[in-house]
């Protein structure tokens, strides 16, 4: 091969396309969209609790309102399998536009729900039905969304085209921050109580708006419509009825959907208590004023968020297991300390916040890469989606509630070890998995 082709070659596997830019770009902010509007919920769960719940207990309102979170999360296994089928079988675009529709609806639901001296059981029934939505909703946004990204990529940048998918749920969750710091600053406590969280859930729905939009206006990826025509050569030869993705996953792809769930177990227990929780655990826990416990998560999810597509850059170049192990291995040294010395003070928290942001670059830069390059396109939103669900609803949507009830009984020293376990786990995992850098992704 000459010097000039071999030049074009390594042009063509790291240099994204005009097309591949517009999708990052257009995928990226539809899905932060997608984000702010799943991660307000827990910003402003300790204001609105009590809103749903009999008066008379802040704490019982609190749980009662975590375990409707929690509640949220079995729903992203079913969403994963039914919105995954569909984004596998009729595109990722129509996919993504459906999740988005159904998020947004539910944030202006929630928003607009009566509270229970109004109207009763009804109140919390209704905010149990509007985070089910979500659930649903979240469970499909990921597969689609990574499945997109990482098919518009070019071969050697998907892990920095991956890394965007994880930039996009962490401006969620930065906008989500902000949003709370903004309006627990400005307003009074009582109009905060009264109607400032109604109105951040309101606004989370018309941003809902936009993300429709500019996800109706992006082209289908070449992967999809690649598989799409081999599918339906396949099935034309074939006297069997086609199986279903979920199907041909679990059956065909169990080493792959074992490793997706395997790498989602640390990643996603130590992100919802970082990136997500930490604000509320503070303010319950050591009693450091919201707003400030919600600018110290600001200021680190920042950081994290500049910090991301390099991370993306750094697995491209020496790959998934190394960056992963880090991630890992930096949480297990650094859970003691980070619980142990947690306390009122804002600059504890602030450092204690950018501490355990960096550290999860390793994970966030690489798990939309990694499982993508699990599957082919033909499963491949189902294949991540539907895994990563069932992983983020045992250990991602349950640990804001472990923790709070840990605190509340009297346990509140266990917290570390408990996220002490999840990253040993995550050690064993990433370094017994295959690297996939470099791998054929169809």
């Amino acid at each position: 091969m000459s010097e000039l082709s071999v030049n074009e070659t390594l042009v063509h596997q790291t240099r994204l396309s005009a097309r591949g830019r517009k999708a990052i770009i257009a995928g990226s902010i539809g899905n932060t969209v997608e984000w702010v509007d799943w991660s307000v919920y827990t910003t402003f769960s300790s204001v609105f609790a009590h809103h749903f719940f009999p008066a008379g207990n802040e704490i019982a309102s609190l749980l009662g309102a975590l375990a409707i979170f929690a509640v949220g999360f079995v729903m992203r296994p079913i969403g994963a399998a039914v919105l995954g089928a569909y984004a596998d079988k009729h595109g990722r675009k129509k996919g993504l536009v459906l999740t988005i529709g159904m998020m947004a609806g539910a944030s202006l639901v929630i928003g607009l729900i009566p509270d229970f001296g109004t109207i009763g059981v009804l109140a919390p029934a209704l905010l149990f039905l509007a985070r089910l939505a979500q659930g649903f909703s979240a469970g499909g946004e990921f597969g689609s969304s990574s499945a997109f990204l990482i098919e518009s990529a070019a071969p050697r940048r998907r892990a920095f085209a991956g890394s965007w998918q994880q930039v996009s749920v962490g401006a969620g969750i930065l906008i989500a921050s902000g949003l709370g710091a903004i309006i627990t600053s400005t307003l009074p406590k009582d109009a905060v109580d009264a109607w400032g969280w109604r109105a951040a859930f309101i606004i989370c729905a018309l941003l809902g708006v936009v993300g429709l939009w500019l996800r109706s206006s992006v082209e289908e990826t070449d992967s999809f419509a690649k598989a799409k025509v081999a599918a339906e050569a396949t099935a034309a030869r074939s006297i069997r009825p086609p199986r279903g993705a979920v199907f041909t996953m679990f059956v065909k792809h169990p080493g792959s959907t074992l490793r997706v769930f395997g790498v989602t177990i640390a990643g996603t227990l130590l992100y919802y208590m970082w990136a997500s929780y930490m604000p509320t655990y503070a303010a319950v826990s050591t009693h450091i004023p919201l707003n400030q416990a919600l600018t110290a998560n600001f200021i680190g999810v920042l950081i994290f968020l500049v910090l991301l597509p390099f991370a993306g850059l750094l697995s491209d170049k020496i790959g998934r297991k190394a960056t992963m192990t880090a991630f890992a291995g930096g949480f297990l040294v650094f859970a003691w300390p980070a619980f142990h010395f947690l306390n009122a003070s804002f600059s504890t928290l602030l450092v204690i916040q950018i501490i355990g942001m960096i550290l999860l670059l390793g994970y966030s830069a690489n798990c939309a890469v990694i499982m993508a390059e699990q599957f082919p396109a033909s499963v491949r939103a189902t294949g991540i989606g539907v895994p990563y669900a069932l992983a983020v609803a045992l250990f991602g949507g349950t640990a804001p509630y472990i923790t709070t009830w840990l605190t509340s009984s009297g346990l509140g020293s266990w917290v570390w070890l408990y996220c002490a376990v999840a990253a040993a786990i995550g050690v064993i995992v990433y370094l017994t998995m295959p690297e996939t850098k470099g791998k054929d992704l169809d």
